[in-house]
């Protein structure tokens, strides 16, 4: 039987500028089990482009994009790659 999915880790960057957007990400995504979900909230176009790329060429899935309150916020919900 499958244990249930860990609740998402949850990392905000809202105060981080480019490159640090992805580093920080990255070393969330480093330190979480394959298969986990790391819920990056982020400020400003730059950021959400380049978060979701690069996380994208190393192997995660971007689940969701979600806009938060209007203010230039976005919520990535990244799917951490399978091993292997």
């Amino acid at each position: 039987m499958k244990e249930p999915d860990a609740p998402p880790l949850l990392l905000d960057i809202t105060s981080e500028t480019c490159p640090m957007t992805f580093v920080r990400t990255r070393l969330a995504l480093d330190g979480m089990p394959a298969g986990g979900l790391l819920r990056v909230t982020l400020r400003g176009e730059e950021p959400l482009k380049n978060v979701t790329r690069s996380a994208q060429s190393l192997g995660h899935t971007i689940l969701a994009t979600e806009e938060a309150a209007g203010d230039g916020r976005h919520i990535l919900t990244i799917r951490k790659k399978e091993e292997g």
